[in-house]
């Protein structure tokens, strides 16, 4: 049985997607991001489940973990977020009066909380603030979180989907150290690679000259400047094609000869949520 590693505590949306990825892997939470990267950069026979970009606020901050640790992408999964009013067994909605969750929890609530004049409190994750809560026992507090943190810290749920938008999406990336890669077929796939470009005027229009040439479609392109500097930048990107795909091989040639460093982070089959989303 393999291994699972997440960010966060039990009860977490990063739990949910690993239950949903594989039910049959022991899970394990980890207080940080890098904890988890680093766990399976040492443990061939075990992933880390990680958020990557949510639909409504955007990337979630782990792209400089992404190029420290080079693990390989093995698939995408798309996970719905929907935030849950949780309160001690009894509490009514008239008893709440202080709200804890992570801070694009609370961003993703806000007209719910303003419309019950609820006084908001950051704390470092959605499931950690319902621990919280079931532990402090104090009825006029509640937190955002899932509905399997209100069974895992046994809370009621006051109000269901609370959220601002319905249809919210979180995309987590599978990622580990072994080499998965599906064959080339008739499926839909993504090729995630990172690169870095040689110093030169016009570098990064130059280099993605190939990709309009050859029609391959982009779906993820993003700079992230290099540790301790504001001048280089490393690039992160997402075409749709499998890399045996001889369009997708030319164009990545191509973007090679611009490059200094070239890394595949992964071949995966696109999730199905990417054809409903377009």
């Amino acid at each position: 049985m393999g291994k699972i590693y997440f960010q966060g505590t039990f009860g977490a949306y990063s739990h949910l997607a690993s239950l949903a990825i594989d039910p049959n892997a022991e899970i394990n939470p980890c207080k940080t991001f890098d904890e988890c990267f680093l766990k399976a950069s040492k443990e061939i026979n075990s992933k880390i489940v990680i958020p990557e970009s949510n639909r409504i606020t955007g990337n979630i901050g782990i792209e400089y973990l992404i190029f420290k640790y080079r693990l390989n992408i093995h698939s995408e999964y798309f996970q719905k977020i929907e935030h849950n009013l949780l309160g001690l067994p009894g509490a009514k909605i008239t008893d709440i009066e202080n709200v804890f969750s992570h801070a694009q929890a609370l961003s993703q609530c806000s007209k719910f909380i303003k419309k019950h004049n609820l006084n908001q409190h950051i704390r470092a994750d959605t499931a950690g603030s319902a621990e919280m809560i079931s532990k402090n026992k104090q009825k006029n507090s509640a937190a955002i979180a899932s509905t399997l943190s209100a069974k895992t810290y046994g809370l009621e749920i006051i109000k269901k989907n609370i959220e601002n938008e319905p249809g919210n999406l979180t995309r987590f990336l599978v990622m580990g150290k072994d080499l998965i890669q599906p064959e080339f077929g008739e499926k839909k796939y993504i090729t995630s690679f990172l690169f870095k470009l040689k110093s030169k005027p016009a570098a990064l229009y130059q280099s993605l000259g190939g990709f309009a040439i050859n029609g391959v479609n982009l779906t993820k392109l993003q700079s992230y400047p290099e540790k301790n500097s504001f001048d280089s930048f490393f690039f992160l990107c997402d075409l749709d094609g499998h890399i045996e795909d001889k369009k997708v091989q030319k164009s990545l040639e191509e973007l090679g000869l611009h490059c200094q460093d070239f890394h595949v982070l992964g071949v995966f089959e696109a999730d199905s949520v990417r054809e409903k989303k377009s």
